[in-house]
């Protein structure tokens, strides 16, 4: 009587874990991005954000990850989660032209000190509704951007605009675009994972990228050259989830989600970056490379007029379809002093 007893009690006690795992996955959102899973932004961003949702919701929301486009390619990706194919996305606003003028302000010369900064920047930008209207069709976590972007190039050296006429340059977003046409340079669009074998293969002559990407998606191994413009751009980039998903979950899930979301996480993704961006250098200093530092910067006498007028010709354009760019501008350069 006693064995049996026992054995009816590990079999309920069995019933229950059964019970237990069936309800850790009460909730399932698939979330896409284009990171290679070995990557650090794969590991220490959205595999961090999924681990934690899912703790702080007693395992009743679980976190699928799509790395390496799998679920949908760059382009796609907002449109995945407006459509439902995913349920959340990190995607970079630049990969769909036009769509978010404002928001890609943050990336133009000079706005952005490092990671950190350019994603308290776009995120303060976003919580005070200046950016918020390009996002109405989705529910933004939370947002961030890149570090410094910089040139690399398979074997030329870079020291002066007049430098990359006639080279063929990945660019990343439309604002870079129109600094590569400034200076008689072909920017030549494809997202970042595409870049290696583009270089490979001769397509591309290089790339305009931060360490992180050189890092990331191998590039030192092909690129000789690099050009630190200091503070040529940055790119933004979103962590978004499909508005039906997150209105489907109860109360206290969707408080969950509230609060892995905003300028906390903002800042986080900015700092894995940062430390991403110390790494490619180091690397490419390792393997002997040439890196060109042009001294002032973006205020270096040769470089400025270019970038200012790429700058400029940017607002005039918004501001032509009467978005206020010059007053997200403005308060992007304040959160830029501000922003710690």
């Amino acid at each position: 009587m006693h064995r049996n007893m026992i054995k009816l009690a590990v079999g309920l006690m069995a019933g229950l874990g059964i019970s237990c795992n069936s309800m850790a996955a009460e909730y399932t959102l698939r979330f896409a991005h284009h990171f290679p899973a070995v990557s650090s932004p794969h590991k220490q961003i959205f595999q961090a954000w999924a681990d934690e949702v899912e703790q702080a919701s007693n395992g009743r929301i679980k976190v699928e990850l799509y790395p390496s486009s799998t679920l949908a390619k760059p382009p796609a990706q907002y449109d995945a989660v407006v459509n439902g194919i995913a349920d959340i996305t990190a995607t970079i606003q630049g990969y769909t032209a036009n769509r978010f003028p404002l928001t890609q302000v943050v990336e133009l010369p000079g706005v952005a000190k490092n990671a950190e900064n350019g994603s308290c920047i776009i995120e303060n930008l976003y919580d005070e509704g200046l950016i918020s209207q390009e996002y109405k069709n989705t529910k933004p976590l939370f947002l961030f951007t890149h570090g410094m972007g910089l040139i690399h190039t398979t074997d030329k050296t870079i020291n002066t605009p007049e430098d990359l006429a006639g080279l063929r340059i990945r660019r990343p977003s439309a604002v870079v675009a129109k600094f590569l046409e400034q200076v008689g340079a072909q920017p030549v669009g494809m997202p970042a994972p595409e870049s290696y074998q583009a270089m490979q293969n001769g397509v591309i002559d290089g790339v305009s990228l931060p360490w992180e990407g050189a890092l990331v998606f191998r590039l030192n191994e092909l690129t000789k050259k690099h050009t630190d413009i200091g503070g040529l751009y940055t790119l933004s980039f979103i962590v978004t989830m499909n508005k039906r998903s997150y209105n489907k979950l109860p109360a206290d899930l969707k408080k969950v989600i509230d609060e892995h979301s905003g300028l906390a996480w903002s800042k986080r993704a900015g700092a894995v970056f940062d430390e991403l961006d110390k790494k490619g250098r180091a690397q490419a200093v390792a393997l002997g490379q040439e890196i060109v530092e042009v001294k002032e910067g973006i205020n270096n006498p040769a470089w400025k007029p270019v970038l200012d007028k790429v700058t400029e010709e940017y607002l005039s354009e918004l501001e032509a379809k009467h978005l206020p760019a010059r007053k997200v501008y403005a308060r992007a350069k304040e959160l830029s002093q501000t922003c710690q």
